[in-house]
This record gives C-alpha cells, sequence and structure tokens, in this order.
C-alpha cells in the first residue's frame, strides 16, 4: 500500500485562492450589556480563570482553560441553570495554530439564554469527558474522538461511533484528502475480497454527489431520459423538457422550458 503523504499546508492555502470565501466576523459585544450574563460571567469568573468573554449573535461565548471544562461545565449545570447541553464538537485550527478548538453550546431554559463554553488544546493533548454530567455528551465525545482523534479521558466507552474500528486517519481534519487516500479506496475490498482482488474490482467511489447513469434505470440525465434496456450504442436521444403530463392542467397554461426567466429581483 503506498503511504499517504501528510498534506500539512491545504488547511492555509484556501486564504490565498478565490476558491474559498472566508465569512467575516459577526460583530462582539460586552458581557455587561446584558445584565443576566454578566451574573453568569461573574460566578464563572469567581472559581475558574476567563480568558476571553463576550456576546456574539445574542449568545455569551466564555473563553476558558482547557483543563477547567469540566468544572466550568459543572458550574454551569448545578448553579447556574443550564440545564441542557445541546452540542459539542471540535474545530481543526492545526495549520493556523497548532490546536483544536473544543465547544460547548449551553442552554437555560429557565432563563432563555445561551452561552458557548470554548477552550483549545494541542494536538497530541486529551481533555476531560463531561458525559457524567450530560448524557448527551457520550456520543458527540465519541465522534470527536472518531473525526479528528481528539482522546476524551474518562470517557465510559472511548471508541469509533462511525468508521470501523481499524480506520486509518481522522476524516474531519482539513488535512484529511477529500477523496480519501490508498486506504480509504481500498478498505471493503481489502477487507471482503483480500487484496488480490483488487485488479478485478477496481477501487472503491467515495464520492457520494457523483451520478453514474449507467449505474441507475438512466433517467439521471434531465434531458437525455430513455427506457430501460434501451440501445444507446448511437447515443442519447434529446428528450424535451417538460413539467405536465401530456394534455396538460385544465385552465393552467402549460409551461415552456424555453420561455422560462431567472428572477434575480427578489422584491420583484
Amino acid at each position: 500500500m503506498r503511504a499517504y503523504t501528510p498534506k500539512d499546508n491545504v488547511q492555509k492555502k484556501p486564504y490565498y485562492t478565490d476558491r474559498y470565501w472566508v465569512a467575516p466576523q459577526v460583530a462582539k459585544h460586552e458581557v455587561s450589556s446584558d445584565a443576566v450574563f454578566a451574573r453568569d460571567l461573574e460566578a464563572i469568573s469567581a472559581k475558574f480563570t476567563v480568558l476571553e468573554a463576550y456576546i456574539q449573535v445574542d449568545q455569551m461565548v466564555v473563553i476558558i482553560n482547557a483543563e477547567d471544562n469540566f468544572g466550568v461545565i459543572e458550574l454551569m449545570k448545578n448553579s447556574l441553570e443550564y440545564n441542557q447541553l445541546s452540542e459539542l464538537s471540535a474545530i481543526d485550527w492545526l495549520a493556523a495554530e497548532g490546536k483544536f478548538e473544543i465547544f460547548y453550546q449551553m442552554l437555560s431554559m429557565s432563563k432563555r439564554k445561551r452561552v458557548r463554553i470554548k477552550c483549545k488544546i494541542d494536538e497530541k493533548e486529551s481533555i476531560q469527558s463531561v458525559e457524567k454530567l450530560f448524557r448527551s455528551a457520550d456520543w458527540s465525545e465519541r465522534e470527536m474522538y472518531d473525526m479528528f482523534g481528539i482522546v476524551i479521558n474518562n470517557h465510559p466507552f472511548m471508541k469509533r461511533i462511525l468508521m470501523p474500528d481499524d480506520w486509518e486517519g481522522f476524516p474531519l481534519r482539513k488535512t484529511y484528502p477529500l477523496q480519501g487516500d490508498e486506504f480509504a479506496s481500498w478498505y471493503e475490498v481489502d477487507k471482503i475480497f483480500g487484496k488480490e482482488a483488487r485488479e478485478i474490482i477496481g477501487p472503491e467511489n467515495r464520492d457520494p454527489a457523483r451520478v453514474d447513469r449507467y449505474d441507475t434505470e438512466r433517467f439521471a440525465r434531465l434531458g437525455h431520459e430513455v427506457p430501460r434496456g434501451a440501445d444507446i450504442s448511437q447515443g442519447e436521444p434529446d428528450t424535451p423538457l417538460v413539467y405536465q403530463e401530456s394534455e396538460g392542467v385544465f385552465l393552467i397554461e402549460k409551461f415552456d422550458a424555453e420561455k422560462s426567466v431567472v428572477i434575480s429581483d427578489r422584491d420583484r
């Protein structure tokens, strides 16, 4: 098997090309502008170090040290009435900063407020599980391990959740190739039939957006549909775009694709 060469610069490249659009930052506001958030931040700051805090899109964002993640989430739940952990995951900033960003999205039903707790860890660093506080963290932390390779300490069942146990690499890292590497191309072939069947079967296609009309009933090409079993060795016949049955609908004008226009004015 050909060794995979890490593409460590792929995360930096998009910022220097016109292929990707980097959205500007949403405006940030002082926490003091909201009385509820101000009291919550004061309670957090009394026990833990707060690196930064601000309000963005009507929710408070609090950045803490990674070693305080369990204590802060425990405080949020037991003392500050944030009784739901609606989401947690990671963001790959390895190319830019050499770190992962871990975030916890919390909701208080009584206060009707949302708070996002954020921290950063190094690539080889682990973080404490919050599964004992919120059962919803169980699968999310396993997914974080599976997709990013982040080890969660004291998790009750730390193993992959989406990919096979023997899968190589972490698919949501930005250095992971979109089409998969050598391992991904031959995984199921090698697993089911053995490597000796590679030349007979060929590599796997892992592009979910690819549509091959010869793998379907040949209705995949709009305007070139043909019946099943039709001979297309001499080419496929053109089929006019028709959006109604042959007789049309009573009192409704039959649609003509050639006369259609695209409206660009949203206020029209």
